[in-house]
């Protein structure tokens, strides 16, 4: 046993400062995703006259209940394009893995309690991202629509990259993952295509309406006059058309026969049988992780307190401890999940991207699932470092990052900065998923530091040109260029951009990754029954 021993004192001062400062961060997210309960929840009377569910009702009735839920990117386009007010964050559908019948699935409802549920570019991005994770983990997709289709005022932005979404249902049939919506209300125009490539459909009568151009649009383009429940209603596609496979009398009852198709796949009974899983837990409570990371991002800390109140009995192998000081790597396990973690306890110097792409590679090749904790300010500069080849040990680590082939978890506990975010898995070097506590950031560099560089830049320029620079001008550019950087690399700038899935609690943390742990494991254990053309409708 390699226990970690916990040098944080949870009575200091420095511990309560630092747990205050987080816990008004996470009230602040917190506070943002009961806002857009409440706003939802102004839509009850209008639905309860309509004899519909609001969108989160029908979503709780589809859930196993007291089974865990997952919800994704709940913050997605956070004052972004028409949300002045942060009101429609979440850029359309509230999404996430949950288990419908014992099965986990992606689910997505679109709102229809907001804006009528269009879609925003915000929620085209999510769209695409919970289709890029259902293929990833080999989830079932389930998804309750009732959407006003693409945001006109974002058209431009929406219509070319919205046939992505098309694409990703064709492909996500064709690989043998099934596909089941339920057609609530209106989904016209290009939003009836995706019932339309969904494997199961079910439409809810006299709610549902399907059709490439409604009454309106096709009295101005042909002149024929139609009734909305003759050109596309919940009767017509179960009966004439063919659409439908199912007819629902309501929105309860169209939940209720997607669990029926749940409950008959097979999907399950596909898996080995496991015997559940034996661990203890770590030997410092998770709550301390509130008190651990300080409320000055400039002050170090040790990344091994972290593993300290994740690690199953706080055990922890560190590879190459000697070698680099910088980088963290070793191996753990999380709820008996064996796992290879990567953390920072400052810039990642030549030593320390040599380690981490090494023990890459040997997660690789032992097929361990990774773990990357970010908190850098990214790889270390100055004539030392470039001699020791910085850019060639660190392009290494960003290769074994780019071609590891295990599943790959990553957290951002504090800073995520310039390339170092790219060597710790961010985004762009797609992560099975991105999770980040709301005290992280992430940006290209400090806004402190990208000021003093714009003002060098400039300074240098004007001189060379035969220009006096003006100090006051340059103290101007610094400090805008200072807040605009510092105000773009927020945790929840970030969670509207769809950096990362979610904003967490810190204390979610372990549990959180057993449940990721979870996920990937029986993707890599499932095995699809894969055909040409997805399932089509003759």
């Amino acid at each position: 046993m390699a226990q970690i021993q916990s040098q944080l004192d949870p009575h200091s001062e420095a511990f309560a400062r630092n747990r205050a400062a987080m816990l008004v961060a996470i009230e602040q997210v917190q506070q943002l995703e009961q806002n857009l309960l409440n706003k939802a929840a102004e839509a009850k009377e209008k639905f309860s006259k309509r004899g519909q569910l609001l969108p989160r009702e029908r979503l709780n009735l589809l859930l196993d209940p007291g089974a865990p839920f997952l919800e994704l990117a709940s913050l997605a386009g956070y004052k972004l394009h028409d949300d002045k007010d942060g009101s429609s964050a979440g850029g359309g559908p509230i999404a996430g893995i949950g288990y419908v019948c014992g099965i986990r699935a992606m689910v997505v409802a679109n709102n229809s309690a907001i804006k009528g549920g269009t879609i925003s570019p915000s929620g085209l991005k999510k769209s695409l991202r919970l289709q890029q994770i259902a293929r990833e983990n080999k989830l079932p997709m389930i998804t309750l629509a009732e959407s006003g289709g693409a945001n006109l005022n974002y058209a431009a932005e929406i219509f070319v990259e919205g046939a992505r979404s098309f694409a990703n249902q064709a492909r996500m049939s064709a690989m043998g993952l099934p596909q089941i919506t339920v057609v609530h209300g209106s989904a016209t125009a290009g939003g009836a295509y995706q019932p339309g490539l969904s494997d199961y459909v079910v439409v809810v009568r006299g709610k549902a309406k399907l059709f490439l151009a409604g009454p309106p649009l096709l009295k101005a383009a042909t002149g024929e006059v139609a009734t909305d429940e003759e050109l596309g209603g919940a009767e017509m596609h179960a009966q004439v058309a063919g659409t439908a496979e199912y007819l629902a009398e309501n929105d309860a009852d169209g939940i209720r026969q997607v669990r029926d198709i749940m409950r008959m796949l097979p999907w399950n009974e596909q898996l080995p049988w496991l015997p559940e899983r034996q661990y203890k837990e770590p030997l410092y409570p998770i709550d301390e992780l509130l008190g651990l990371i300080p409320d000055d991002a400039k002050k170090p800390y040790d990344v091994r307190e972290i593993i300290a109140r994740i690690a199953d009995e706080s055990d922890f192998l560190e590879f190459k401890g000697e070698f680099d000081q910088q980088t963290i790597c070793g191996q753990l396990k999380i709820q008996g999940r064996a796992c290879g973690f990567i953390g920072n306890n400052g810039p990642i110097t030549p030593q320390g991207a040599s380690k981490a792409a090494q023990f890459i590679q040997l997660c690789d090749q032992s097929q361990t699932p990774l773990l990357f904790f970010h908190n850098t300010t990214g790889f270390m500069v100055g004539t030392e470092s470039e001699q020791q080849g910085v850019i060639k040990h660190g392009s290494k680590l960003i290769q074994a990052v780019a071609n590891a082939r295990v599943a790959k978890l990553t957290i951002v506990v504090g800073g995520s900065y310039g390339a170092g975010n790219y060597a710790m898995c961010g985004r762009g070097l797609d992560p099975r998923f991105i999770f980040a506590w709301p005290n992280s950031r992430t940006a290209v560099m400090g806004g402190a530091q990208a000021g003093k560089v714009l003002r060098i830049v400039t300074e240098t320029k004007q001189l060379k040109n035969g220009i006096e620079p003006d100090p006051k001008m340059l103290d101007m550019l610094e400090q805008m260029t200072a807040q605009k950087l510092d105000s773009q690399s927020t945790a929840l700038y970030g969670s509207a951009n769809l950096w990362d899935d979610g904003l967490i609690d810190p204390r979610d943390t372990r549990t959180l990754l057993g449940y990721l742990l979870d996920i990937c494991h029986e993707a890599d254990m499932r095995t699809l029954q894969p055909n040409s053309f997805g399932v089509s409708r003759f």
